[in-house]
């Protein structure tokens, strides 16, 4: 059974820093890519950074790149998110997401690419 667990969220005031990982287990193969996403609350959930796991590249959203980045983390599949220079509306529940097989090649930054799913960690920055 494939699981995903994040931790490091927190509360924090503007201009901080936060690492979020992301640990799985029961992957029974190496993955397309991992992903991170977030969710405001009354917001849908949107794309935050994903790292195709073969070739290494990293694909962040433009309200994020600069800030925020994604790194492979050993030993197993994992990821870490560091997230730098926060600001208020970067707060939100964070999922990271394991993308196995992607059958219709879906784009990384679009949810319905990636197979599983965490079960998230709040992040909340302050004014």
């Amino acid at each position: 059974q494939v699981r995903l667990v994040e931790s490091g969220g927190g509360v924090v005031q503007d201009g901080a820093s936060l690492r979020l990982s992301c640990v799985t287990s029961g992957v029974p193969f190496s993955p397309k890519a991992m992903g991170w996403f977030r969710q405001a609350p009354g917001k849908e959930r949107e794309f935050v950074a994903t790292l195709n796991w073969h070739h290494g590249n990293r694909h962040y959203a433009d309200s994020v790149n600069g800030r925020f980045t994604i790194t492979r983390t050993y030993p197993g599949i994992q990821v870490d998110l560091r997230m730098d220079n926060l600001k208020p509306e970067d707060t939100g529940e964070y999922y990271c997401a394991l993308s196995l097989s992607n059958p219709y090649s879906l784009g990384l930054e679009i949810a319905d690419a990636y197979d599983y799913w965490g079960q998230g960690t709040q992040v909340t920055v302050s004014s």
